[in-house]
């Protein structure tokens, strides 16, 4: 069980070859996860650059498996990958390794108490989607999308800790997991005609057929009598609902975590309003916040009202919006 925020020994100071493969890691994040980035920003700079270690790292698998490459030659990629992994676990990537990003989860694994067992999951889930693996029911979906974002919400929480004697803070890995299914499940509605159009459907295939949304996704005209905007709301619920559970997370949370935390929620929450109010919308395009958005949601998180309203009894709060 996490519990400690930070390591109790003082951690070394950090060598230059070290502080150049954060700053790697970082630039990437920057670059690659602006939703990401916008969360990240809030949060003390060892936090910080541990958080774009694990993004770099997983960025890394991301793009093996969405890359052009043949599935047989993706698939030995993310296991050399795995074999990198396996270096960072046993400690043997010296400062001086000329891979940035391993360097960087390295150190970054010295200081914090990170579950690297995670990134495991996170290239089994990738792997499902190199051998093209269908999900015929929720519960199959929720297997990958536990590997490849509950994984990393127990990660992030490995960097995070909880705060010292919290009531509950044995249900923490509990509750960043689900946290990772909510925005995973957003992130499956918000890009659901481009994976089509890449050959790639992740919505459960019985209510796929409940919702008579078998095909045209990829063209973004469902066949004629399909209901996709009753399957598009089916799916917003069960995401409201892991929302609302893994947002139990933020009081266990220090500040400037559940701070963190809760801007990239915040973030993904109102992609879902969003998509709620026009489902068709993710036919069309891919759905995003404005830049301004984006920092209202940080600031939110900053004033601490997320992880107050978090705190409240279930019965007595309203659905963020």
């Amino acid at each position: 069980m996490i519990r400690a925020a930070r390591p109790a020994a003082r951690p070394a100071p950090l060598t230059p070859q070290t502080f150049a493969a954060y700053r790697y890691c970082e630039a990437v994040t920057a670059g690659q996860a602006r939703n990401f980035a916008y969360g990240i920003r809030l949060l003390p700079a060892d936090r910080r650059r541990a958080m774009s270690a694990l993004y770099a790292f997983s960025r890394r698998v991301d793009d093996i498996g969405d890359g052009t490459l043949e599935p047989a030659a993706k698939r030995a990629r993310l296991e050399e990958t795995r074999d990198l992994l396996d270096l960072v676990r046993a400690g043997k990537v010296p400062d001086d390794a000329t891979d940035p990003v391993a360097v960087a989860l390295s150190d970054a694994a010295r200081r914090f108490p990170i579950p690297l067992d995670g990134l495991d999951e996170l290239i089994d889930g990738v792997l499902m989607d190199v051998r093209g693996r269908t999900y015929e029911t929720w519960e199959e979906l929720k297997e990958y999308c536990r590997c490849v974002a509950g994984a990393i919400g127990r990660l992030s929480l490995g960097v995070f800790g909880t705060v010292p004697d919290a009531p509950g803070a044995d249900r923490a890995p509990h509750y960043a997991d689900t946290l990772g299914l909510a925005l995973q499940l957003t992130n499956i509605l918000r890009d659901v005609r481009e994976d089509a159009s890449g050959g790639r459907v992740y919505l459960p295939r019985e209510e796929l057929a409940a919702f008579g949304c078998t095909g045209g996704l990829d063209r973004g005209v469902p066949e004629p009598g399909a209901d996709f905007a009753g399957l598009v709301r089916f799916e917003v619920r069960r995401a409201r609902e892991l929302f609302a559970e893994g947002l139990k997370l933020l009081p266990l949370l220090d500040r400037r975590s559940a701070a963190c935390t809760a801007a990239m929620a915040g973030i993904y929450h109102r992609l879902l309003s969003r998509i709620a109010r026009d489902p068709a919308a993710v036919l069309r395009g891919r759905v995003s916040l404005p830049a301004r958005e984006k920092a209202y949601v940080a600031l939110r998180g900053l004033t601490g009202l997320d992880t107050h309203r978090a705190a409240r009894p279930a019965a007595g709060r309203e659905e963020a919006r």
